[in-house]
């Protein structure tokens, strides 16, 4: 059935996390259904994706009861049947939470293997044999982009692609150019509708409860403007590094990695008009005007850092100039946020995991009672995206006793649920329901690619940074007369 976002945030309809069956315009019966994917097959079935995220993914949604379809794992490895079943397993033991056996005697029934170049037409004639009477099948491609358009021609040629949907993983291109190419590619066999670009950020509880509070409360419209808010800043920090992936990071760095795609999206949550009511795409509609009205970064805006130590991880060029952290200043040209800097830096080996959102509010125009003026303001909205999740209010109370001030935080936090739905499989589920709300439109991918492609080939000074530490000095002129606000380890302590 369609899903609608309006629906999911009034906490309406079926109580599946993030999404809720819409009603009819009267609200008296649900709207007519939409044909529900009947396959789903995965292409990079033998590979680390599949291994770490999918497989788990699927499990938990046979666990829930949510997986009824053939699986189809495809791949050039050599396997069989039963080898996929133990990658499957292992993968779910591993990085799913442990196995119930009868579960996963369930989901293993599921599962079908072919092996086969995805050169090779035989492999495609034989995809066609194992998907059967299969009407309307998911295409996962968990392959590298230069493979999507010899697979999707395959498909196409092959009768596969009818009636079908397909998922793609990040990076959609590494610059606004191959992120139009791509797209086209996908266009010549799909339609728009039924392309499904994962930025698993879009599918965390944690997006999804920061969503929520922007727009299922009503007292936060009449402040959310450049009227009362000073700045905003956005900081995801890793306290590791490249843990083994050093080729991969060489050839994407932090801009490309995190930059143009996670926290390009968490801005556009952050600044979105209300979406109006009518429609799943009404959303990412705001979305992405969003996207579309953020000035192009230019390099006074960047501060680039590498941690010390970065050159002696496997795959990585002795000589190598790639980012392992970024800090950016960058603005919407919008009647909403005219004039408001938004500061994001994210970078690997800091002092915490954690991702954080920080809105400051200009402060009172007069200082009735002597304001203490805290570093990052007094008054202030801090979203807490992970590990934990938390909403908290900055603000003066009185100091007992005097008529000094102090500064508090109301603060609403909690750990995740062992048994909340991770992005992957809520992005699964939502996919074969045709639901795209959730995913990112080929009008903000290019958006998005739009407002760093300056700065992919500008010759930007590399700071080295101590491991540890909040990145390279430099990131301190970004902000201005301002400080950045670092996250704690956790919000409990």
């Amino acid at each position: 059935m369609p899903f609608e976002v309006q629906e999911a945030l009034l906490g309406n309809g079926v109580r599946y996390p993030g999404i809720s069956i819409s009603k009819d315009p009267n609200g008296s019966q649900p709207m007519p259904e939409v044909t529900i994917s009947d396959a789903l097959v995965l292409f990079g079935a033998s590979g680390d994706l599949a291994h770490k995220k999918i497989f788990p993914a699927l499990y938990k949604m046979a666990w829930r009861g949510n997986l009824h379809v053939p699986v189809v794992g495809v791949a050039l490895s050599g396997w069989n049947l039963e080898r996929l079943i133990q990658h499957a397993r292992d993968g779910v033991e591993k990085f799913g939470g442990g196995v119930d056996e009868d579960v996963f005697k369930r989901f293993a029934s599921l599962l079908h293997y072919v092996d086969g170049d995805y050169r090779d037409p035989k492999t495609f004639q034989t995809l066609r044999q194992e998907l059967g009477n299969a009407g309307c099948p998911l295409y996962y491609l968990a392959i590298p982009p230069s493979m999507f358009e010899t697979v999707t021609d395959a498909l196409e040629a092959s009768g596969c692609a009818r009636c079908a949907r397909v998922v793609v993983e990040k990076p959609f291109g590494r610059d606004l150019q191959s992120a139009r190419e791509l797209n086209a590619d996908l266009a010549k066999v799909f339609p728009e509708s039924n392309i499904f670009r994962i930025d698993h950020y879009l599918g965390k509880e944690t997006t999804l409860n920061f969503m929520f509070f922007r727009f299922a409360n009503a007292f936060l419209e009449p402040i959310w403007n450049r009227n009362l808010i000073a700045s905003v800043q956005i900081t995801m920090a890793e306290s590791f590094g490249v843990q083994g992936r050093g080729k991969f990071y060489e050839e994407s760095g932090c801009i490309r990695d995190v930059i143009q795609n996670h926290m390009m999206q968490v801005v556009a949550y952050l600044a979105a008009e209300p979406p109006g009511a009518g429609g799943a795409d009404a959303l990412r509609d705001a979305r992405s005007q969003v996207l579309h009205a953020i000035r192009p970064l230019s390099p006074d805006d960047l501060v680039r850092g590498q941690f010390k130590g970065y050159h002696k991880e496997s795959g990585v060029a002795p000589d190598s100039r790639v980012e392992t952290f970024a800090a950016v200043r960058l603005y919407i040209d919008s009647w909403r946020w005219g004039g408001v800097p938004f500061y994001i830096r994210s970078g690997k080996c800091l002092p915490v995991t954690a991702t954080e959102v920080m809105v400051m509010f200009k402060r009172p125009p007069q200082s009735v009672f002597g304001t203490l003026h805290m570093p990052q303001g007094d008054n202030y909205v801090r979203f807490r995206l992970s590990p934990d999740i938390a909403t908290a209010i900055g603000a003066l109370a009185k100091r007992p006793g005097s008529m000094d001030t102090d500064h508090v935080e109301l603060l609403v936090a909690r750990n995740p649920d062992p048994e909340e739905m991770e992005a992957y499989e809520r992005l699964l589920w939502t996919a074969m329901h045709g639901e795209s709300t959730l995913f990112a439109r080929e009008d903000a991918v290019e958006a998005a690619w739009r407002v760093v492609d300056p700065i992919l080939s500008a010759d930007t000074p590399l700071y080295e940074y101590d491991q540890g530490t909040w990145g390279p000095l430099e990131a301190n002129h970004i902000i201005g007369n301002g400080t950045w606000h670092n996250p704690v380890a956790s919000n409990h302590a």
